[in-house]
């Protein structure tokens, strides 16, 4: 069925409706912080979120400093660390007993030296928190969107989703990489294969308290590189990279060959591998892939999040970028529903200002993706000498904030708040 199949008019098919300023699709953490910051503003926010609880599996969990900025500012952190957390002071690249690459966050202003492992569930549940105590805030879950509900002039108008119709000024994609969405609007998904890897993933519990303060990507000849660190309470998050379609040749020398390869990559770990990973059922495959949607906004609708631009969670940037786009999304609606114009030309303004920061985060990616994956004389014994002396220099400092903070000009305008 085509997308224009599928949009309806309003109520069509509805046997509740809403009405809001803005209706945000998907309550992950680009959609409830953007939804904080508009109530916080005065406008009145729908959130749409297909599962009914946050308590299932996230692979995401990493925050950067410039996401735990944002949600400072929000009065969100604080609550969400008190849930559970781990911090993590350095990212590493390792072979062996070899650093091949060290990029330590300690080396950032406090209070922000640091990375932060916690459940998106823990996050998502603050944020939820904090939305609902404004009256202008409705959440409906368990609820899919099916349409998108246009007027006679063809604009976009609201969105349907099971046996709901939600009326709003402006509709905000925020539903992930495999944004509905997007597809219902006719968007392309501009999907790229840069990286040409996927990520099989899975979470050992440790029979000890956490201790390393690291997030580790360990590198041994013959084998992929896997990324593993500490995940609250006492998991530890573990993400095998293989080349793009490699999984069917992984998993077809059996179960017994995956936990070998395993346990020579990070012999650490292989106690816990032998025991804990009893089936392939214990290990999700991760699709990864970049990509830009071809354009994030028509009349009446704006993508956000991964539902715009999709990245790989090499550098764990998925959550920091999505927080930031709340930032930078939400004067532009804030000014939307003032002025009546929701349209296209309008809200492409969004996409105008963000596009240089993911271009640049994209690029990052790749280098760090490189260094990762690398081998040879250079990779192993020259590029350790090189980065270590570069880590001295103006440069490193640079990188480092650009990977931390992203771009230092976005700020939460709190100017536009009505409540405090």
């Amino acid at each position: 069925m085509t997308a224009a199949a599928e949009e309806v008019r309003a109520g069509a098919r509805a046997d509740e409706e809403h009405r809001s300023d803005v209706c945000v699709v998907g309550a992950g953490p680009a959609g409830l912080t953007l939804a904080l910051l508009l109530l916080k503003s005065g406008l009145r926010v729908s959130v749409v979120e297909r599962s009914r609880s946050h308590q299932r599996e996230f692979r995401g969990e990493i925050l950067q400093p410039g996401a735990m900025t944002v949600l400072d500012r929000l009065g969100v952190l604080a609550g969400a660390r008190a849930r559970g957390c781990h911090e993590h002071d350095r990212f590493r690249l390792v072979e062996q007993d070899r650093v091949l690459l060290d990029i330590d966050y300690r080396a950032l202003p406090a209070p922000y030296d640091h990375l932060l492992s916690i459940p998106q569930s823990h996050l998502l549940a603050e944020l939820l928190a904090h939305c609902a105590e404004f009256a202008d805030f409705e959440y409906v879950d368990g609820c899919r969107v099916n349409a998108l509900v246009r007027d006679e002039r063809g604009r976009i108008t609201g969105a349907a989703a099971d046996g709901h119709v939600f009326h709003s000024t402006v509709v905000v994609g925020a539903d992930g990489r495999f944004s509905k969405v997007r597809r219902l609007a006719g968007i392309e998904a501009g999907r790229s294969e840069a990286f040409d890897q996927d990520v099989l993933w899975f979470k050992l519990t440790s029979r000890t308290p956490q201790v390393s303060h690291d997030v580790r990507v360990f590198r041994s000849a013959g084998t992929s590189p896997v990324l593993a660190y500490g995940s609250w309470p006492d998991r530890i998050q573990v993400g095998w990279t293989l080349p793009h379609g490699g999984y069917r040749h992984v998993v077809s020398e059996g179960l017994g060959h995956v936990k070998a390869e395993l346990a020579k990559a990070v012999p650490e770990y292989a106690d816990l591998i032998d025991e804990q990973i009893t089936s392939l059922r214990d290990l999700s495959l991760l699709d990864v892939f970049s990509g830009r949607a071809e354009r994030w906004a028509a009349d009446g609708l704006v993508l956000m999040g991964d539902a715009a631009h999709t990245h790989s969670p090499i550098g764990a940037q998925g959550i920091n970028l999505s927080v930031q786009d709340a930032v930078v999304l939400h004067p532009l609606l804030v000014e939307a529903v003032g002025r009546g114009d929701a349209s296209a030309a309008f809200l492409s303004r969004f996409e105008e200002r963000r596009a240089p920061d993911i271009a640049t985060m994209m690029r990052l990616q790749g280098m760090q993706s490189k260094a990762m994956l690398s081998t040879g004389t250079f990779a192993t014994r020259v590029r350790p000498k090189l980065a270590a002396v570069v880590k001295h220099t103006p440069i490193y400092r640079k990188v480092l904030r650009t990977i931390a903070f992203g771009n230092p000009a976005i700020e939460v305008a709190d100017e536009l708040f009505t409540v405090r």
